[in-house]
């Protein structure tokens, strides 16, 4: 169950990123290009790259990188994917707008969750939090990254299968979205989390709970005309069916969700439906079916492994840039630091001979006066 359980903090990505609306003439371009992530991310991407070629401003350029970051994302390119965010992250640090350093780098730390680089999740989260601080209080876009930072925070914890911390963290973030004015933009954002809400209570054997929770990711899902989030949430529904041995209702619901996603391509979801199939197949005991399903999860389970594998040598490379640079700011400060003290021995030096001959002088004044002296008697 673990590698599935991860997998809605991209579905997360897709619309947390996204919930700042920009005044600029190509907003509707933009707009246009967020609701084909799903269905066509070609096509975002090709908006997205259009309209990066004549950005206006550094803000917009943000965004661009952002939605061009989650349309391979979309497309299970994380290598890519990781590219643009970190693009994004670099310009926003020539920004003095905290909503979106801290929207960029709740992007990046989704990023690393989803490849497991937890504690380095959480430092990126911690270095959000300090602008999500700055933020003025009542603005939407507080609640919304808050929201977002516990969201992910919850998903680390139950990734580690600490269930009871994590529900905690999911329940702050549904009480933070249920405080933004629109609630049409935090739908999507919601399905999400109560969809983890589910998994939670689903570790913890509270199983009315956890049917309630992944009902609620449905209906929200449902709402922004999200399949693919409505297909996780059926996927959620199915293992309590298959916990009761209701197989052949494990299976009607599964094959729903195929059927709500078929258009996406997505990989690790496609995984996900894919092993359930196959586990629901074989309680049946169908095995033409469960060795149809199973070798598609396995087909899934490799692209998706090669994918995450090429994220972390992207991850790696990025690391090991960031710490040349930082070796080499420290080289200069220490090198500047070397120069400063050799200039204020010289300095040092040349006032201390200044005072050897300043005093030899007064010393030969001082003489030739006692020895003017000794004549004069």
């Amino acid at each position: 169950m673990k590698p599935f359980l991860k997998i809605v903090s991209l579905f997360f990505l897709f619309f947390c990123i996204f919930t700042k609306a920009q005044k600029t003439p190509d907003s509707v371009l933009i707009k246009k290009a967020k609701l084909e992530i799903y269905d066509n991310p070609d096509k975002a991407i090709k908006i997205g790259e259009q309209l990066l070629k004549n950005s206006p401003d550094v803000k917009t350029s943000i965004n661009l990188y952002m939605l061009l970051s989650t349309a391979n994302i979309a497309k299970r390119n994380f290598e890519e994917s990781l590219q643009y965010i970190l693009k994004a992250k670099e310009l926003s640090q020539k920004t003095n707008d905290p909503k979106s350093q801290a929207g960029v780098l709740i992007s990046v730390a989704i990023q690393y969750q989803q490849m497991e680089l937890f504690s380095k999740c959480l430092e990126t989260l911690n270095e959000a939090d300090q602008y999500i601080a700055r933020i003025p209080e009542k603005n939407p876009e507080k609640y919304i990254e808050t929201a977002a930072s516990h969201a992910i925070r919850g998903m680390v914890y139950k990734s580690q299968s600490n269930s009871e911390i994590a529900l905690e963290k999911f329940l702050i973030s549904i009480q933070n979205y249920d405080k933004v004015p629109v609630k049409k933009t935090t739908y999507s954002n919601m399905s999400v989390v109560y969809y983890n809400i589910g998994y939670c209570y689903l570790n913890l054997n509270q199983i009315d709970k956890a049917q309630e929770a992944f009902s609620q990711s449905i209906n929200y899902a449902r709402k922004n005309y999200a399949k693919s989030l409505e297909a996780f949430a059926l996927k959620g529904i199915s293992e309590i069916h298959k916990q009761r041995h209701e197989n052949q209702s494990a299976i009607n619901l599964l094959l729903k969700a195929e059927n709500l996603c078929k258009n996406t391509g997505d990989i690790i979801l496609n995984e996900g439906l894919y092993k359930e199939l196959a586990e629901n197949y074989l309680a049946m005991g169908q095995q033409k079916l469960y060795q149809q399903y199973n070798k598609k999860s396995l087909e899934m389970r490799f692209k998706r492994k090669q994918n995450e594998l090429k994220s972390i040598n992207q991850v790696i490379d990025n690391h090991n840039k960031e710490t040349a640079l930082k070796s080499e700011k420290l080289k200069s400060y220490y090198r500047y630091i070397k120069m400063g003290a050799v200039l204020l021995g010289c300095i040092l030096i040349v006032i201390l001979l200044y005072f050897i001959v300043k005093i030899k002088k007064q010393n030969k004044k001082f003489h030739k006066e006692i020895q003017q002296m000794i004549r004069n008697q």
